[in-house]
């Protein structure tokens, strides 16, 4: 080392990594696993039965060619099915890596059974340039999941000039957003929709009318009256999808409409699905699980864009995926500082992790209390996103690279402070009771297990 200085920065560093690995159970796939004996579920071709997964070389391979050497995991009363793809997510990098990186992200994401992730370009400096999503393209790839990043629509995010899209797309950007910073110039966002038309990706916009939003807090209702916090009412996300769906009728490009959280909104995307095939949206699963009274506790974890609205507004998000209207189920996985969280309610940031407690949620609110069926939920995070993105769904045919998730659907478990492996803690989760628990999770030849794995 040529300096003190620069021995002090490659402790800290090797010292930071081991606290890192040792918040998992990571290990490097053997050479040959036999997932044995548990109900294999592929979305893929809506197929639901008993049996068993050989991965060879981190691939699916073929069962009848394990040998003395194959490492097996006794998958009896568990499910195995695709790996989950998360389309909406904050990984920080670069920029504030205090709350989170592209390794912790994905350790989270791993922990949460999710082996492809999306993030959003609201970092410091925003994704808006070619050089900035190659770079986070190849940091990525020693990290055990797939990250693809999500570029700028425009220029420094600003809502003006637009990015170089073409460009970006080469380097590997899968879609577009200005994420939490709504386009509000409409003409500005018919020219990104006439841009990525060619180029055949979605364009995701923040749904909200930020003047009909103004200064509001929480949603607009009796809640925010009797809280005395100001309120930002449905109508500034269901105004703002009907111009953006309006705008992606005309020019025949993608739209994605992200985190829906009112029924005017899923009404509006319900007439436009009617008559025009590019346009999908996702719902989060804070919006799936509660509903604004929950903010009668002033806690800030609770503070999220587009806010948790009422409980009438939730039934009919849950009512969107059943019909169709809405496709799949995002985290908008949004981590925060402590020191941004604990203050007061006007002051503190937007947003909560969910990596780790999706399933967990999602189960419970769907297949637990609403009689969803399994497979539905499954294709909600698995192949639906997947489509949107225009990622392979076909996860289960031989020689493909695994992306395997295992888990305890009828598991009832407390979400705590021990089972979030992001750097950040802001999640009104912890104390919920939830159900269905990830075990294990395959991805790029690594696997995640919850509990100590000795193979």
């Amino acid at each position: 080392m040529e300096s003190l200085q620069e021995w002090l920065y490659f402790f800290f560093y090797v010292v930071e990594k081991n606290e890192i690995m040792n918040k998992v159970n990571f290990k490097i796939l053997p050479d040959e696993l036999l997932l044995k004996n548990g109900k294999i579920i592929d979305p893929f071709i809506d197929k639901v039965y008993t049996g068993d997964i050989f991965i060879d070389k981190g691939r699916i391979g073929d069962p009848s060619k394990q040998t003395k050497k194959t490492k097996i995991i006794d998958c009896s009363g568990k499910i195995i099915t695709h790996g989950f793809c998360d389309i909406h997510s904050h990984f920080r990098e670069p920029g504030r890596e205090d709350k989170e990186t592209l390794e912790t992200g994905s350790l989270a994401a791993m922990a949460g059974g999710f082996t492809r992730v999306c993030v959003m370009p609201n970092t410091h400096p925003p994704i808006d340039t070619p050089e900035l999503i190659d770079f986070l393209s190849k940091k990525s790839k020693s990290y055990p999941v797939h990250v693809h990043p999500i570029g700028a629509v425009t220029k420094n995010q600003d809502g003006k000039n637009l990015t170089e899209m073409g460009l970006m797309k080469k380097q590997g950007a899968v879609a577009f957003s200005d994420d939490g910073l709504p386009i509000q110039d409409g003409k500005v966002m018919r020219m990104a929709l006439e841009y990525i038309k060619p180029l055949d990706l979605p364009i995701i916009n923040h749904a909200e009318d930020v003047c009909l939003r103004s200064d509001g807090l929480m949603h607009e209702g009796l809640v925010s009256t009797n809280l005395g916090l100001p309120g930002n009412p449905d109508f500034a996300e269901s105004v703002m999808i009907h111009r953006d769906l309006e705008l992606a009728s005309f020019t025949g490009s993608k739209i994605h409409i992200p985190h829906v959280s009112a029924e005017k909104s899923v009404a509006q995307i319900s007439k436009f699905k009617t008559q025009f095939k590019n346009v999908s949206s996702e719902v989060t699963p804070h919006h799936l699980y509660f509903n604004d009274e929950a903010l009668s506790s002033f806690d800030t974890n609770f503070k999220v864009a587009p806010p948790i609205r009422t409980e009438n507004d939730r039934l009919s998000l849950i009512e969107g995926l059943k019909s169709g209207v809405i496709d799949c189920i995002a985290t908008d996985h949004a981590p925060h500082t402590l020191e941004e969280k604990e203050t007061t309610f006007d002051l503190a940031s937007c947003g909560m992790i969910g990596l780790e407690s999706c399933f967990g949620a999602v189960y419970k609110v769907l297949v637990y209390q609403n009689k969803f069926k399994l497979l539905s939920l499954i294709k909600f995070l698995t192949i639906n996103p997947r489509n949107v993105m225009g990622f392979d769904s076909n996860l289960f045919s031989y020689e493909k690279t695994a992306e395997i998730v295992i888990l305890d659907e009828r598991k009832k478990w407390k979400f705590t402070e021990d089972s979030i492996k992001s750097n950040s803690l802001n999640s009104p989760f912890i104390g919920e009771e939830l159900i269905g628990r990830i075990e294990f999770t395959i991805s790029k030849n690594q696997i995640y297990s919850r509990t100590k794995l000795d193979i």
